[in-house]
């Protein structure tokens, strides 16, 4: 959603220098955009099946006024602006079929989430916000998406905000933050009936101001989520939080974790209410391991870095954090992306301005692009980095001379999923600004 919070984060762990990396670049595929030519298309998210299907969801604002305007929704004229959108692939990503409304609505839709259920490697769920009060809504759809059926899952009737969606054997949790408390709504029969918890105590006073940005659920059913908090004056302007909440119990009762601590961001000189703060990305692997991947900034309005660290004990403790970006010093490092598998496989990404830096104020000349890496061991060592965004013409937004990137990220998130036969997804925004219109662009690769 536009007006909603990131944190940013500073060390509480020894800092490692930037990782050298221990073998050559991955290969993708050359990046195709997905949904509208014109837009306007925000925040995507993305999964994949082990069937060879792939789900692409962003919100769509249609008529949006900017330079180009986003383009109508052919599959739903008289859905609202803006509404969540769904795009699938039947052949792991080689082709796609048109964009279409997930779930046509009269009131708006916001922060669309979707994920194949970790444990069948089929099912399929899709959350989004959903009219003035923003509430919570899950989809579960048994044929590849062609179909759903929704239910509204929480009965707060006031409004929430970014929802972070996971589901594994028929367990789906939904956390999303509202009025200064965070909530988790839960249900264990594979999405049929939900409870609604509050997550820490009645107040939630020592966690602040908190957004989801990453979760995911263990082999054992532990849940696990990513949040980024604001607990000091000034709350965008403010020392940030970084933590991982853990339930054992089915969502009923949860532990709190801090991961790292930050001051507030470079301001981006937008709208956004703290749009370039940090958040950060968790995934599991088939051992257990956990796996986080956030932004930091060192000083109060500097530049952050993008840092990874795992936790071979269910969140109890962290090792210490590594810079994983290769970019130099001076560039902004945003929106991790992170997906694990197997024995120790984890794949990163996220997007800076190392080819232009943007001042925040002026974006003139900033240049991002997006940026992954991959490793086999647990992020002991890591791949070469591989650059998915590439410049296409008819997109005035990008630009390969005299400087090579896109103008400005546009979402406050984008997403990375692993299909069932190891090949990794990729789907991010880019626009003009914060403002747009924008697209979203989807590469593949390992």
């Amino acid at each position: 959603m536009r007006l909603r919070l990131i944190g940013v984060v500073l060390a509480c762990a020894v800092v490692f220098g930037a990782t050298a990396a221990s073998a050559a670049a991955p290969s993708f595929t050359f990046p195709v955009r997905l949904g509208f030519e014109h837009g306007d298309d925000w925040e995507p998210a993305i999964a994949a099946d082990r069937a060879g299907h792939v789900y692409a969801s962003w919100t769509h604002y249609v008529g949006f006024t900017s330079t180009s305007g986003g383009d109508p929704d052919p599959s739903c004229p008289t859905c609202p602006s803006p509404h969540t959108m769904l795009q699938v692939s039947n052949d792991g990503g080689a082709t796609w079929e048109d964009p279409r409304a997930l779930w046509p609505s009269t009131t708006r839709q916001d922060d669309p989430q979707i994920v194949v259920d970790a444990a069948d490697g089929k099912t399929v769920y899709a959350a989004f916000m959903q009219n003035d009060k923003s509430s919570q809504f899950v989809a579960r759809s048994d044929n590849f998406g062609q179909t759903w059926r929704v239910m509204l899952v929480e009965p707060l009737q006031r409004g929430t905000d970014k929802d972070i969606l996971a589901a594994r054997g028929g367990h789906v949790y939904l956390v999303y933050h509202t009025q200064q408390k965070i909530f988790a709504s839960v249900s264990h029969d594979g999405g049929q009936t939900w409870s609604t918890h509050n997550m820490v105590g009645t107040t939630n006073s020592e966690l602040g101001v908190s957004l989801p940005s990453g979760g995911a659920i263990d082999s054992k059913g532990n849940a696990y989520f990513a949040w980024n908090g604001v607990n000091s004056p000034g709350q965008a302007k403010g020392v940030k939080n970084l933590y991982v909440t853990k339930s054992t119990d089915g969502g009923k009762t949860w532990t709190t974790t801090l991961v790292d601590v930050s001051q507030s961001p470079k301001q981006c000189g937008c709208p956004g209410w703290d749009y370039w703060g940090a958040q950060m990305a968790l995934a599991i692997d088939a051992r257990d391991r956990i796996y986080v991947l956030w932004d930091a900034a060192s000083v109060k309005y500097g530049v952050q870095r993008m840092y990874f660290a795992r936790s071979p004990d269910g969140a109890a403790s962290w090792d210490r954090r590594q810079e994983v970006s290769l970019a130099p010093t001076g560039s902004n490092n945003l929106f991790p992306a992170m997906a694990a598998r197997g024995n120790g496989e984890v794949r990163i990404a996220w997007q800076d301005d190392r080819n232009g830096f943007d001042t925040g104020n002026d974006d003139s000349n900033a240049r991002w692009n997006t940026y992954y890496r991959s490793s086999t061991d647990g992020g002991a060592t890591w791949s070469a980095e591989a650059k998915l965004s590439q410049f296409v013409t008819g997109y005035g937004y990008k630009s390969a001379t005299p400087l090579d990137g896109y103008a400005e990220p546009y979402g406050d998130y984008f997403e990375l999923d692993i299909d069932g036969a190891g090949m990794t997804h990729a789907l991010w925004g880019e626009g003009f600004s914060y403002n747009g219109p924008g697209n979203v662009w989807y590469a593949r690769g390992q």
